[in-house]
């Protein structure tokens, strides 16, 4: 089984973090501080490295700095607050392999680790891009969705929820689920923005293919 470490300091979001990654059939240690991430990290136990980068004792960057210099070549996907472009270029010339910033997408976030560490598990063999089901598939790469024949572009929350929906075909997925999936950590129980965006998605998607189940949620019909 695929293992995740997860070196985040705020404890809600490290939760966050951990909990969906182990619904999602993942291994997962959590730390908070930049020591005990290089520990774990150099271990050799661990698949993958989410890493935050105002992490105590030792921050982030000086994590990835001294992994890259002592040869390791795990994947690491930095997740910070830290979103302008000089920090972003900073991490990934440090040897980050992806980088987000908070808010973030937890289904985005899935989306990463699934393709760094099937990268890493087949080497140099690129891991598929396209998720298909029937007439529609959507490639994780891209973002790009295709529709008996015809390209859409999908804007970012688009493209999560769509994804959510062709990784669960025949799936019930209630409001509350999608919204914690797609909008992360910060989202607002009481929007309704999952059905603003159901509606969007089904102007390019056919309106069939999303069923209103009433008084539970939405399901992907295949």
């Amino acid at each position: 089984m695929t293992h995740v470490l997860v070196a985040e300091d705020e404890a809600r979001i490290a939760s966050f973090v951990a909990q969906g990654l182990r619904s999602e059939g993942y291994t997962v240690t959590a730390v908070a501080s930049g020591d005990e991430a290089l520990f774990h990290a150099e271990s050799g136990d661990v698949d993958l490295l989410v890493l935050d980068v105002g992490l105590p004792v030792m921050d982030g960057f000086e994590v990835l700095r001294r992994l890259r210099a002592g040869g390791s070549a795990l994947p690491v996907i930095v997740l910070t607050a830290r979103d302008s472009v000089a920090d972003t270029v900073a991490g990934l010339d440090q040897g980050a392999d992806d980088y987000m910033a908070k808010p973030f997408s937890f289904a985005e976030l899935v989306a990463r680790v699934r393709r760094r560490t099937a990268s890493a598990q087949l080497g140099a063999g690129a891991p598929s891009t396209v998720i298909a089901i029937g007439e529609v598939s959507l490639d994780v790469r891209t973002r790009r969705a295709t529709v008996s024949g015809a390209v859409h572009d999908l804007t970012a929350r688009e493209f999560t929820m769509l994804e959510m929906f062709l990784r669960h075909p025949d799936q019930v997925l209630s409001r509350e689920q999608l919204l914690d999936q797609v909008w992360g950590y910060d989202y607002d129980p009481g929007s309704n923005v999952v059905d603003v965006y159901v509606r969007y998605l089904r102007r390019k998607v056919g309106a069939d293919r999303i069923e209103t189940v009433r008084g539970m949620g939405y399901r992907w019909r295949p």
